[in-house]
């Protein structure tokens, strides 16, 4: 025990023994008229915080003794055991990393839940962890209802709002979840993550949906302890910045008067219930024990402003609140204390003894579950829908528009919205009538907020819907890509698959738009989309096999729980013909394949003298090129890859083998691109045959004509297969 630790303990013990008995009552009774307290009910909050303090210490002992791998508690935020009890089991929670009391209080609801041993295994990161499985500590509950979050910023808050927009969406469609129709959702974040972006966007989200009479019962609960690590929140600030929104409820309670925070939490939530409208709760509350077990406190924090805050230690608070109040004496509160002590003490000893994740196909199963079968047997339910009788050759653009019109009337867990889709039908007309023929409740726009779009997705896969969110561009992605990498794809991961996030993606992008955009409209990185574990990236170039990819991403979402992205590549929306003008060579119809497994190619053309492995525009640039080429005499089939993670390894190895000479053509950027990922592939799998890329430029796609400088082109094609054929005769 450090002098900080030790410090804690002597005040919690000098202020129950300090304490002056109140008459004894039963405990049955009520010690708080305003907030309702029972004696019961004080006794089980001051046991969930107590546990939560023990467990706080227990993992920073851990650490100390090299069996711990987490030490960020909740030291001083204590008081959210108040908001458990101001809310339902039933009630889906989303919690703030400090928010330990919650947990606590929540789980001892549900018979067969141990938190101590729960909290523990996560702490030692064990393999038996009963939520992440040893992969990251979270609070998280499946039985409890607590949804595992990794958030440092606040960034689970736009998931918060689409779950609560969901539950009532779903009501509306007669479609059934795992909550109660009346649910609340509840998300806990603290003071410097209020600031954040990500946060402001969230918050603002749900008012202004509120706003347009759309339900969102959701709490937002403000865990301000007045400080971001080192830096100091001004103790006004969040009042100011959320106390006085029009369209947002505001409550106050100082965490460490459990009346009070009682009071406020119940207010607060039943607010939420009735009206189904956003509500703010502010619970002050105070940092104790330092940020995590490596902060030294004591470098930028005044002795006087740590004696201050160990003054309102809501533990000590709570204990001193039974004793006057009759309801325990203070050796009973010590003893039940201590005793908590010795019970977290035990399970930590054995906690830290337990194996660890071995392998990396351990680690790595919850990451991309799938089965190919089931997937398939989804993707062609529902044969009678109209493409099936629909044999007219379609563009990509109506490719795409045909087939969500068919899965929307399919399954009435689909849902289609973004900015534009409804009344405009897209920028590019690709949702066009949707919304006139599904309703405003299945395909509806959204704010012009990409992480407000996703996270609205994300809410809304946990609901039990299939949601295709549509992201305008490429570019505007990135604006809000960490709701694909840190939320969507990490959920399975660190819920041990027991949460998922069921979402297809589609955007708008890639480059070649004539006479239009610049780089914001002509994105070709594709790169950090690429880099995330488990992602289903499809990139489809012809109608036949956009409507193919996209009904598999929809089943792998719905059988697997897949976040996939479909990237449509804008300058093939409208394209129809491939070699002269009038040939509708690019038209294709939609009503035989109907299915396209992920992580397999397509070929055209049987050529053996080079094989050009391109996607998206690459692929009819790369067809255009294999024609001039067969005027030499020289024969090169085509492999569009469609699927970019995961790679098509299989299909590239036996096509690269089957004429020894690969020609990459990316038009994605040099560094980066996709190309690297093919080359190391191949010589990962020991193809010795001829091998050469060619790429866009590294740079952005400039405005006008410009862009031709820096994108590759049919010439930068052409010549590159010829430098290859040379060099390998």
């Amino acid at each position: 025990m450090n002098d900080r630790e030790a410090d804690l303990d002597q005040w919690f013990r000098a202020e129950v023994t300090a304490a002056t008995p109140g008459p004894a009552r039963a405990q049955g009774e009520t010690i708080d008229a305003a907030s309702g307290l029972t004696g019961e009910l004080a006794l089980a909050l001051f046991d969930a915080q107590a546990t939560s303090r023990h467990l706080d210490l227990a993992a920073r002992r851990l650490g100390r003794d090299g069996h711990g791998y987490y030490s960020i508690g909740s030291a001083g935020h204590e008081g959210n055991a108040a908001v458990a009890a101001a809310l339902r089991v039933t009630d889906p929670a989303l919690l703030h990393y400090r928010s330990g009391a919650f947990f606590v209080h929540r789980t001892r609801q549900i018979p067969g839940l141990d938190p101590i041993r729960d909290v523990l295994l996560g702490v030692t990161a064990a393999a038996a962890d009963p939520i992440s499985g040893g992969r990251h500590k979270v609070f998280g509950s499946k039985p409890a209802h607590i949804i595992p979050q990794t958030s440092t910023i606040a960034s689970h808050l736009p998931r918060a709002v689409g779950l609560a927009f969901a539950l009532g969406r779903a009501a509306q469609l007669g479609l059934r979840t795992e909550w109660p129709t009346d649910a609340v959702v509840v998300c806990s974040f603290g003071d410097a993550s209020a600031n954040h972006s990500t946060a402001a966007g969230a918050i603002n989200t749900a008012i202004h949906t509120a706003h347009q009479g759309v339900t969102m019962p959701i709490l937002f609960v403000c865990e301000d302890n007045g400080l971001g690590i080192s830096v100091p929140t001004p103790r006004t600030w969040i009042e100011q910045a959320y106390g006085s929104r029009p369209g947002l409820a505001y409550f106050d309670a100082d965490g460490a008067d459990l009346p009070a925070a009682l009071a406020a939490a119940t207010a607060a939530a039943d607010h939420v219930r009735a009206h189904r409208t956003p509500a703010f709760l502010r619970l002050r509350t105070v940092r104790l024990l330092g940020h995590a077990g490596s902060d030294v406190e004591s470098a930028y924090r005044r002795p006087a402003d740590m004696a201050a805050d160990l003054r309102r230690d809501p533990v000590a608070a709570t204990a001193r609140l039974l004793v006057t109040a009759g309801v325990a004496t203070p050796g009973a509160i010590l003893a039940r204390h201590d005793e908590i002590a010795e019970q977290v003490a035990k399970a930590a000893d054995s906690a830290w003894h337990e194996p660890k994740l071995g392998s990396a196909a351990e680690i790595q199963a919850p990451l991309a579950p799938a089965r190919p079968a089931a997937v398939r047997a989804d993707a062609l339910r529902g044969t009678e829908g109209p493409e099936s009788v629909h044999g007219d050759p379609l563009t990509l653009a109506q490719a795409v528009n045909q087939t969500m019109a068919h899965l929307l009337a399919r399954d009435p867990d689909v849902l289609v919205f973004g900015e534009d889709v409804g009344r405009k039908g897209g920028v590019y007309g690709v949702t066009k009538g949707l919304q006139q023929s599904f309703g405003v409740r299945r395909v509806f726009d959204t704010l012009l907020d990409e992480q407000s779009v996703l996270g609205t997705a994300l809410g809304a896969g946990l609901a039990g819907f299939v949601p295709i969110p549509e992201i305008q561009y490429l570019a505007y992605v990135h604006n809000a890509e960490d709701q694909l990498r840190g939320e969507a794809a990490t959920l399975s991961f660190f819920s041990g698959g027991r949460y998922r996030n069921p979402v297809v993606v589609r955007i708008a992008g890639l480059a070649y738009q004539r006479g239009f955009g610049g780089h914001f409209h002509n994105d070709n990185s594709l790169a950090a989309l690429r880099d995330i574990p488990g992602l289903v990236l499809a990139v489809p170039s012809r109608a036949d096999d956009a409507a193919a990819m996209l009904r598999t991403c929809v089943a792998a979402a719905r059988v697997d729980g897949r976040v996939c992205v479909f990237v449509e590549p804008i300058a093939l929306y409208h394209t129809r013909d491939l070699h002269r003008d009038g040939d509708g060579g690019w038209l294709a119809p939609i009503s035989g394949v109907r299915h396209a497994e992920i992580g397999r190619a397509r070929v055209h053309g049987t050529g053996t003298h080079l094989t050009i492995v391109s996607f998206g525009n690459g692929v009819p640039m790369s067809l255009r090129v294999a024609r001039r080429l067969a005027e030499r005499d020289i024969h090169a089939r085509v492999l569009d890859l469609r699927w970019l993670a995961p790679l098509p390894v299989e299909d590239l190895l036996d096509h690269a083998r089957a004429t020894g000479r690969v020609l990459i053509a990316d038009e994605t950027r040099r560094s980066g691109g996709v190309s690297e990922a093919v080359c190391a592939a191949l010589l990962d799998a020991g193809f010795d045959g001829g091998l050469a890329r060619v790429t866009s430029a590294d740079s952005f796609v400039p405005l006008g004509p410009a862009a031709s400088s820096v994108l590759l082109d049919e010439d930068a094609i052409e010549a590159g297969a010829l430098r290859l054929l040379a060099a390998r005769r």
